[in-house]
């Protein structure tokens, strides 16, 4: 069945679900990005009059898989207007003033889809939260600096969004003032960035980071390295002139092109070298430095953490690749810090140890010294570690924690990678955290704040429990 709401842009026509929830899926919140838009900051939608049709998902950036083989399912969605957003909303009074989670995919800022199973807001419907999933420009499009367009374009996207939120969420039944923003990986990493941008303050009152990446260098010299190294590798110019034109195809393959390993990459960030970088106007300063050095987010609650083995399943490579000590060096650790991590991970095996120094180097180090900087200045703040190992990998690896937050272990693709029978009392409980946390802005009196003094953590396993500091290995070895 059919309902209508009419937004500050004009109506648009959702479905009534079967649980009595609502959906409005490829709302508009900005033209599409083509032609002169292209590499253009995000502009308002023209206004529309006959009623929208919401009742299937609108396009994506995605034009391919972030790989071969995927943890979330995430399709991709062929057409130009990706600026758009996805909003699940119970069937209540519009002015029931609910809170309300923005939620920003993940994918390395190259990829990923608003239109994943995984991120139904069925539940939190059910629990009186609206959620509201976003689309963004990815890659080349929405990160590469460009001598002749704006930077960070991905960025101005995140936040012409979030203004959308604001302008309409109430006739969804939404409180505009109660919005916590949150995502996983780059979705995480978003949720740190826009901490740190000015412009976005005062668009949430909350953030939920899920094993955030944010990448390092990230200033603006490492952001023209990257435009230098596609221009010596392809000989495109890297302005929006040489590239607005060029199909999808020949985008992704500049990309790859980009991505490839060499002595050239020296100055540029192992992964991640199209992403948010400090271009020292929308963005100042460098997001961790912001978060763990000044004043950034210092009244907003964060709720961040990270998988106990986020990318321990990539090996390092084999006996013709660099050799381990070579690989750490690489990820930023000294020759005895080195050797420190391989005696540290050595029950592992040697061949997740870089698995696990990158896990490190990504995500648990940069997120632990996050949390200790604001705990210092007693900012509010809650640090977890998913620790439930899946039965078919023995891992607690990169995105498997997305179907208990959400509370979707029946959604399409959990089996193959959290086995038959994944605890659903861990989902309740990951799931209502997320939920009070966005209702009330702290997860529960069951799970304390990370101070300076206990550095209290939640451990989510099939029995979740409070302990102190269980990450301080990583912190000797990366951080002290």
């Amino acid at each position: 069945m059919s309902t209508t709401v009419t937004t500050a842009r004009g109506p648009v026509r959702g479905e009534r679900r079967a649980d009595g929830s609502l959906r409005f899926l490829g709302i508009p919140y900005a033209r599409p990005p083509v032609g002169d838009l292209r590499f253009a900051a995000p502009v308002p939608p023209e206004p529309w009059s006959e009623p929208l049709d919401a009742t299937v998902y609108g396009p994506t950036a995605q034009r391919r898989p972030f790989a071969e083989i995927t943890t979330i399912p995430e399709p991709s969605v062929p057409g130009a207007a990706v600026l758009n957003l996805n909003v699940f909303t119970p069937d209540t009074d519009p002015a029931a003033a609910l809170p309300v989670l923005v939620w920003i995919h993940g994918g390395g800022y190259v990829a990923g889809s608003a239109a994943s199973p995984w991120y139904d807001g069925a539940a939190f419907n059910r629990d009186g939260v609206v959620l509201v999933s976003v689309g963004y420009r990815l890659g080349i499009e929405g990160f590469l600096h460009l001598e002749d367009a704006p930077d960070n374009r991905g960025v101005r996207d995140w936040i012409a969004a979030l203004e959308w939120v604001r302008d309409n969420i109430a006739v969804f039944g939404g409180d505009p003032a109660k919005v916590t923003v949150a995502g996983q990986s780059a979705g995480g990493g978003a949720v740190q960035t826009l901490l740190a941008v000015p412009t976005a303050r005062g668009l949430f009152r909350g953030a939920l980071s899920v094993s955030g990446a944010v990448p390092r260098p990230d200033g603006p010299e490492t952001a023209r390295a990257a435009s230098r190294l596609l221009t010596s590798r392809t000989g495109v110019p890297a302005t929006a002139a040489a590239l607005r034109d060029l199909g999808d195809d020949e985008i992704l393959a500049l990309q790859d092109r980009l991505a490839e390993p060499g002595p050239d990459r020296e100055g540029l960030p192992p992964l991640l070298a199209l992403a948010p970088f400090a271009d020292g106007e929308l963005i100042p300063l460098p997001t961790l430095d912001a978060l763990t050095t000044g004043e950034a987010g210092a009244d907003v609650p964060l709720m961040l953490g990270f998988t106990e083995h986020e990318f321990t399943m990539f090996p390092a490579p084999g006996p013709e690749g660099p050799s381990l000590p070579v690989l750490l060096g690489g990820l930023g650790l000294d020759p005895v810090r080195a050797e420190a991590l391989i005696e540290a991970y050595g029950e592992d095996g040697p061949e997740r140890i870089f698995g696990q120094a990158l896990t490190d180097a990504t995500f648990r180090a940069p997120n632990l010294a996050v949390a200790d900087a604001r705990a210092a200045r007693e900012r509010p703040t809650w640090l977890y570690e998913f620790t439930w190992r899946s039965p078919l990998s023995g891992l607690a690896f990169h995105c498997l924690d997305l179907p208990f937050a959400f509370d979707l272990l029946d959604a399409e693709g959990v089996t193959a990678v959290a086995g038959d029978a994944p605890p659903r009392e861990l989902a309740d409980a990951l799931h209502q955290a997320w939920v009070a946390f966005v209702t009330e802005q702290d997860p529960g009196p069951g799970w304390p704040r990370y101070t300076a003094g206990k550095r209290a953590t939640m451990i989510w396993d099939a029995e979740p429990r409070i302990a102190s500091d269980p990450v301080g290995r990583v912190r000797a070895l990366w951080l002290d």
